[in-house]
């Protein structure tokens, strides 16, 4: 951990690593929507190590974590530390800036573990050490990007997380020959996907997918109920939709992504506030995105069946020999075991491999940003994503 202003104390290293566990905890609290704004908590504490309040962000438009605290707080502020997960925003959006609320209530000392990466909120510790407050940053870090690790890749690389979603055959097969898929997988994995589609704010696929197998794309509980809360729907490609398709019927918002170009796409998702993509399409569109190095995490549903015929689960990726091929590194591995009488899936979830770390550098680049087949763009600023 890293002092910003002077020489912050060294006692009560222990109170603070604890208060930070529980503004993490704060921050993850079951409900709070996880986009498009990142999960914060705040615990701020008396010289003793005591507990004088805390608070978390609830969401887009309701009062900052810090904010919170300091609410709940009152006068007794005045004199605290606050250790936040995040660094106070410098920004006034539909909240005014933590920063200044912090130096206003009399708060000493801030304690933070990941800095924001947003340029429009970012600032906060500069504004404390102007105002003569102790800032530290760092304190269990490695978490609190683990916490918002969609956001903040979102944020830095101006561009929505990718999860890439397939479902295979044990020979690789995403349909049969005829055409059909339904189902490969189990009933379980497709709750399981449900799952993960809570996950997400946009659901994409393309129009082939539209027009073949007239998906609804909503999120759906164990008793195939409606979510109230609901991703958007994204469809990308030129053609038009038919009418009277499910992702039509109002259930659900939908926008139509006219391009083939999957960073086009995404730079409009992005426009949208959108931070998480969950990839359903077939297997041209998720080699579009594999091809550009758009995927930020895939998960595979591998069923024991065996086709020996049909549509590959991707495209072509332009790869023509084994030692050229693209190796995503296994992170989970989960049997999710079949019901009513159902063979289990396996489920695998992988990240793309880190490339090597430039000469000199200490931080591997997130490949994502380094196309197999086509050198990297600048990212855009994303646009929101302040408190």
């Amino acid at each position: 951990m890293s002092s910003e202003h002077g020489t912050g104390r060294t006692d009560g290293a222990g109170h603070e690593a604890a208060a930070m566990r529980r503004a993490l905890a704060l921050a993850a609290t079951p409900g709070v929507p996880l986009s498009p704004n990142p999960r914060v908590g705040c615990v701020l504490l008396a010289d003793d190590g005591a507990t004088v309040a805390e608070g978390f962000h609830r969401g887009a438009g309701t009062p900052h974590a810090e904010a919170d605290a300091l609410a709940r707080a009152g006068a007794a502020a005045r004199g605290t530390t606050a250790v936040v997960t995040l660094e106070p925003c410098n920004h006034t959006g539909r909240t005014g800036p933590c920063a200044q609320a912090l130096v206003e209530a009399g708060v000493r000392r801030v304690v933070y573990a990941q800095s924001d990466p947003n340029p429009v909120a970012r600032g906060g510790a500069e504004t404390l050490r102007a105002a003569g407050l102790v800032v530290e940053a760092g304190l269990l870090e490695h978490d609190a990007r683990a916490l918002n690790r969609v956001w903040t890749l979102a944020v830095e690389h101006g561009r929505p997380f990718v999860t890439w979603k397939l479902a295979a055959t044990l020979d690789g097969r995403s349909a049969a020959a005829d055409g059909t898929s339904r189902w490969i997988s189990g009933r379980a994995s497709r709750r399981d996907v449900h799952r993960l589609r809570a996950l997400a704010d946009t659901v994409l696929v393309g129009t082939g997918t539209v027009a073949a197998d007239d998906p609804a794309l909503t999120v759906r509980d164990e008793q195939d109920r409606p979510l109230e809360r609901q991703p958007l729907r994204a469809v990308m490609g030129e053609s038009d939709l038919a009418p009277g398709r499910r992702v039509l019927d109002g259930s659900a918002e939908t926008v139509h992504l006219r391009t083939r170009d999957p960073r086009a796409a995404l730079a409009q998702l992005a426009g949208l506030e959108r931070r998480h993509v969950f990839l359903e399409g077939g297997p041209r569109l998720a080699a579009a995105f594999v091809r550009a190095g758009l995927v930020d995490e895939i998960v595979a549903y591998v069923a024991p069946v065996l086709l020996g015929a049909g549509a590959s689960a991707v495209g072509d990726l332009g790869i023509s020999t084994v030692a050229a091929a693209l190796r995503p590194v296994l992170t989970d591995v989960t049997v999710i075991e079949g019901v009513a009488g159902e063979q289990p899936d396996v489920r695998l979830t992988l990240v793309p491999a880190p490339l090597p770390a430039p000469r000199g550098s200490d931080h591997p680049e997130h490949p994502a940003e380094h196309p197999v087949d086509q050198p990297a763009a600048p990212p855009a600023p994303i646009p929101g994503g302040t408190r």
